[in-house]
């Protein structure tokens, strides 16, 4: 069932409004990046007023370091870390709209549903968003002791928060809040599998800008196939 959503959503990828949305999510990812990386330059520059040299970035001496190839694989590497975050953010100010351009397509007998406001979209993005900050943050204080654990740690607990609250956004629009998690608490394992599948890409570089897409298409696909197997 998840395979088969994964591979409905991955078919639907050139639709016009996938394509619109990936923009957006891209640019969104390339500006998070660029004022992460504009931030930790001025804070280097902050604390050492004389150049200092960066292993792959090449000397910092001012914001036009940021022109440098160098940095901008640095960029691209900072992504395998701020991608989740900005999956975070993605599911609540576009999940909607995929959900929409996937029902319009594959599940035409369903009801309209009225479209969130922006307003309440941004919140739940920002309250989201603070809870995968926190949670990272803490993981990223077990790393000394983790070990070569980190990435499963990593790839474990971003899937289960990223698939639970994909499903849980994807299945509001039909079934409300409290229906929503009924739902998830019934099929716990296959949120967390489904979650754990798009948080792995997420950490591929390049290929994760368009993660955010499929994975709201995809939890799109599983609730509605789930619904449909329990009648």
């Amino acid at each position: 069932m998840i395979w088969g959503s994964f591979i409905a959503a991955l078919r639907q990828m050139g639709d016009p409004r996938f394509v619109r949305v990936m923009i957006w999510g891209i640019l969104l990812s390339v500006a998070l990046l660029v004022a992460v990386y504009a931030g930790f330059l001025m804070l280097v520059q902050a604390a050492t007023p004389d150049s200092l040299t960066i292993p792959l970035v090449g000397p910092v001496s001012g914001l036009h370091t940021l022109l440098s190839w160098a940095s901008a694989l640095f960029m691209v590497a900072l992504s395998v870390f701020l991608m989740v975050p900005v999956a975070a953010a993605f599911s609540g100010l576009f999940l909607e709209d995929v959900a929409q351009a996937v029902e319009d397509r594959h599940y035409r007998h369903l009801p309209p549903v009225p479209r969130q406001s922006f307003g309440d979209a941004a919140i739940s993005a920002a309250n989201f968003l603070a809870l995968v900050v926190a949670v990272n943050l803490g993981a990223l204080a077990l790393v000394p002791f983790a070990g070569p654990l980190v990435f499963p740690l990593f790839w474990a607990t971003n899937g289960f928060l990223l698939g639970r609250e994909y499903f849980t956004m994807a299945a509001t629009r039909h079934l409300g809040r409290d229906g929503a998690r009924a739902l998830r608490r019934r099929h716990p394992v296959r949120v967390w599998t489904a979650g754990l599948l798009m948080t792995l890409p997420l950490s591929v570089p390049l290929i994760n800008l368009v993660i955010p897409v499929l994975g709201a298409a995809t939890f799109t696909h599983l609730v509605h196939r789930l619904r449909a197997q329990e009648g």
